[in-house]
């Protein structure tokens, strides 16, 4: 993954302004909802920071281009 910066669930959550309990419930979606995450055991969960950027950017509603 080289030097990109990872967020835990809590900092991602303050981040989107979610509780914490929405990113878990989404990654458990079928088919998995919210930014892209590496899930490096069974307790430990990282968003890299692209991916958090990227999501936001999906998302995004420009309401001029409506």
């Amino acid at each position: 993954m080289g030097e990109q910066e990872c967020y835990t669930t809590e900092q991602v959550a303050k981040l989107l302004k979610v509780d914490e309990s929405s990113l878990r419930r989404w990654r458990t979606a079928c088919p998995p909802q919210g930014p892209a995450f590496v899930q490096l055991s069974a307790r430990v969960t990282r968003y890299m920071r692209a991916d958090v950027d990227a999501y936001l950017q999906r998302n995004r509603v420009d309401p001029m281009a409506a």
